[in-house]
């Protein structure tokens, strides 16, 4: 079975992205073996931020085996995103 991967769409130039980095490192420390976590650059990567129809970021997406499970949408903090986590392991 394969493992959840939690994609962070965000921007160089986006304030709340910045924000977003630290949390994203604190949930890394606790899930890394279980979680894949990916970093998407949505100004490189169009074409995925398309098909993930990301209108803002940053925008998070938990997926496992091609599902989308949960999104969100703005800084989302460690609590709520361990949460979701812990359903989809």
């Amino acid at each position: 079975m394969s493992k959840p991967v939690l994609m962070d769409f965000s921007a160089t130039w986006c304030g709340p992205c910045r924000m977003q980095k630290p949390i994203l490192e604190e949930v890394e420390k606790k899930f890394k073996d279980q979680v894949e976590f990916k970093i998407i650059d949505v100004d490189q990567n169009r074409d995925l931020a398309k098909k993930y129809m990301v209108q803002a970021v940053p925008t998070l997406v938990i997926e496992k085996d091609g599902q989308v499970l949960k999104r969100f949408t703005g800084v989302t903090s460690a609590d709520v995103l361990s949460s979701e986590l812990k359903k989809v392991l």
